[in-house]
Order: C-alpha cells, then sequence, then structure tokens
C-alpha cells in the first residue's frame, strides 16, 4: 500500500480514494465482514457522468481490514454492455446491491433494484447468486414483482439465530414492506405485512437500514425527494414485522434537517466492538451548500397544495422544484463524484443519535 494513500482515520463528506489513489466507486452501498476482512460493495458510478446514458457500470466492492483504507477488489457484478434489455445493461437504473449468506445452500445470494430505462417502469428486481462473495455471479431470477407489488429501495437481513431471511421495501410511493424471503433467500414466501403507509412522495419512506441492539429492532428510513436530501426517521420494534414505533430524526443536531446532506444506505456493526454501529450514507450531491433549502418542506408544501411535479427517472421520487432556488434548481446530477458520509451512532436509552463529526476513528471506541 502506498504511503501516500494511508489512512488512520474516516473523514465524512471529504473525498475518499482507494489505495491506488482513485475515488472509491461503491454508491448505494453495504457492507459484509468475513475472515477478518471487510468488504465495502456498491454501485459503480465511474462512467455516470451527466449525458453519459449510464446509470451505474457494474457492482464493486473493496476490501479493508481498518475500514479507512480500502484496495479495489474489481467489478464483482460486471455490466452487460451489449444487451439492452439485460437487468445489468448500464442504463436500466440498477440500483443499492445487497448481499446475504445462505447457510444451507452455500450460495451469496444478492438482490438489486431495477429502475428500467423509462420515467415510469415498474421497479423489479434481479436476484443473483454465487459460490463466493466477489463472485462470479449468475442471475437466478429477474423481472421480479415481490407480491405483485412495485419495489423500491430495500435492505436485506438475516436472522442470526434462525437464519430466516427477512426483505424490507418501499413498496412505490405507498409503503414500506417486510416479507420473509424463502429458505434460498431468492423469493419471497407470501407472507408480509405493511408499515409507515403514506400518501405518496415525498413522504413516503424509503432507503430501509435495518439494525439490531439488545433485543431491538431498528429502521432507519428516508423520504422520497429523488437525489436531494432530506431528514431521516428511525422507528423501532420488538420484531422484524413490528409494530413499529417512530421515534424521530437520528439526527437531531443538524438544522437543516437533510441528514447531514446524506443518504443512508446500510448500518452495521463493528464485529470487535462492543457497541459500535456505523450509518453508511452517500453524499449523492457534494456541490450542495450546508446552507441548502430543506428540499423536503418546499416538496411537501406543493403536495398539500396539489401542485406536486412529475416523478424523475433518478430515483422513482419527486423531483426537487424550482422553488428550491435557482442554485438547486439548475444543479446537474453527477453522481460520478458522489461522496460518503460514515457516522457513528451512539445511544440515548433506546435512541439511535448520528451527530456530526470532522474526523473519527474506530479505535477510540472500547
Amino acid at each position: 500500500m502506498s504511503e501516500t494513500h494511508a489512512l488512520n482515520s474516516i473523514r465524512p463528506g471529504q473525498v475518499w480514494l482507494d489505495t491506488k489513489g482513485e475515488r472509491i466507486q461503491a454508491h448505494g452501498g453495504s457492507m459484509f465482514y468475513e475472515n477478518g476482512t471487510f468488504y465495502w460493495y456498491g454501485e459503480n458510478k465511474e462512467k455516470t457522468t451527466p449525458g453519459s446514458g449510464n446509470w451505474h457500470w457494474g457492482i464493486r466492492a473493496y476490501a479493508s481490514t481498518d475500514l479507512y483504507n480500502w484496495e479495489d477488489v474489481g467489478l464483482i457484478i460486471p455490466p452487460v454492455s451489449d444487451d439492452p434489455d439485460s437487468p445489468l445493461h448500464p442504463a436500466q437504473k440498477t440500483d443499492r446491491p445487497h448481499i446475504i449468506f445462505n447457510e444451507e445452500t452455500g450460495k451469496y445470494v444478492c438482490w438489486i433494484k431495477v429502475m428500467g430505462t423509462g420515467s415510469h417502469d415498474t421497479q423489479r428486481s434481479t436476484i443473483l447468486t454465487a459460490d463466493n462473495l466477489l463472485g462470479p455471479y449468475e442471475i437466478v431470477r429477474q423481472g421480479l414483482e415481490p407480491l405483485g407489488m412495485s419495489a423500491g429501495d430495500f435492505d436485506l437481513v438475516v436472522d442470526p439465530r434462525t437464519k430466516k431471511a427477512y426483505y424490507y421495501f418501499e413498496k412505490i410511493h405507498t409503503e414500506l414492506i417486510c416479507a420473509d424471503l424463502t429458505d434460498d433467500y431468492t423469493d419471497v414466501t407470501g407472507e408480509y405485512t405493511s408499515h409507515f403507509p403514506q400518501p405518496g412522495a415525498p413522504f413516503t419512506r424509503e432507503a430501509p437500514a435495518h439494525f439490531e441492539r439488545d433485543g431491538l429492532h431498528y429502521l432507519i428510513t428516508s423520504g422520497t425527494t429523488g437525489y436531494f436530501p432530506n431528514f431521516s426517521e428511525v422507528a423501532s420494534a420488538t420484531d422484524y414485522h413490528g409494530p413499529w414505533t417512530v421515534l424521530g430524526d437520528p439526527h437531531p443536531t443538524d438544522a437543516s434537517r437533510t441528514s447531514f446532506r446524506s443518504q443512508i444506505s446500510c448500518i452495521f456493526k463493528h464485529p470487535h466492538k462492543k457497541d459500535l454501529y456505523i450509518a453508511m450514507a452517500d453524499r449523492w450531491l457534494p456541490q450542495l451548500p450546508e446552507n441548502m433549502p430543506n428540499v423536503f418542506d418546499v416538496i411537501a408544501g406543493m403536495a398539500a397544495a396539489g401542485t406536486l411535479p412529475t416523478e424523475d427517472s433518478g430515483s422513482g421520487s419527486a423531483d426537487a422544484p424550482d422553488e428550491r432556488s435557482s442554485m438547486v434548481a439548475n444543479l446537474e446530477e453527477n453522481t460520478a463524484i458522489a461522496d460518503y458520509v460514515w457516522l457513528p451512532i451512539r445511544f440515548d436509552g433506546d435512541y439511535p443519535v448520528i451527530e456530526w463529526a470532522d474526523e473519527w476513528r474506530v479505535e477510540d471506541f472500547s
């Protein structure tokens, strides 16, 4: 590893380079820990500059033993550039991969949300499996509308005790669903529960991130305002299927109510720390200023007035209106330069709290 790029801390919101000195491309990402190594994987956005026609360039993974310095281990799911109908074609709006391991089958199972190429396509799921975490992965199911629903942002959870798996997903613009997965983790069983019903964007909760602590389950979700950040909401329950109690915004010190201008994609517990939970988030639009207008409030006001704009193709969510300010209205959404906001979670009793830190170290936690 080059000493030039060696890091000894996490610096939220700063450009994060891998051990070769290149920008890390693992957006909408998640974490997998195996054999003493952390694997961070997500959407490779290196070729998604405005006008490129590309939404992604495959799923990329990085390896680290300290969470600071990340080695690029390549495209674990490469794009399929020669077949426009493939769910892995760069224009197909492939999002937010999640990988879980099935002990019974010995397979790594990856679910991916696919929004299609149009602005109003039904959002479907593609499921792939592999014998190794880093692939190669093979598509075993595509075009899945779980439970007959258009499925958006999601999280996958395996109960560490029973090995039963659960699929939390946004039923587009209505509610959040918790569905049981089949024994092989590649489909839903038909058993599900519905939570957090809302009248539509921007109120609908998306981007669910699940974690468990001391017998309590938590879900942190965001509102639906496209790539523009909004406030998060945390809820708790004693069971995977709820009922859920909404606790409030886990970012209480953020006066802008934008989750520190980010959207959480995953929360994981450090395997060697007593109580260190880390919230992984994307800062999709790093160009936004700290004093940016609260897009959620603007869109919510338009929804109440019946003047909500049409859906954009960016995330299946309502686009931010012109009133948000001329700067925001004219902003180019260049996800190729998106940054990351990783922050530790502290607990005020059973209430998870995420506070800003310009820099922090894993070693500071027992």
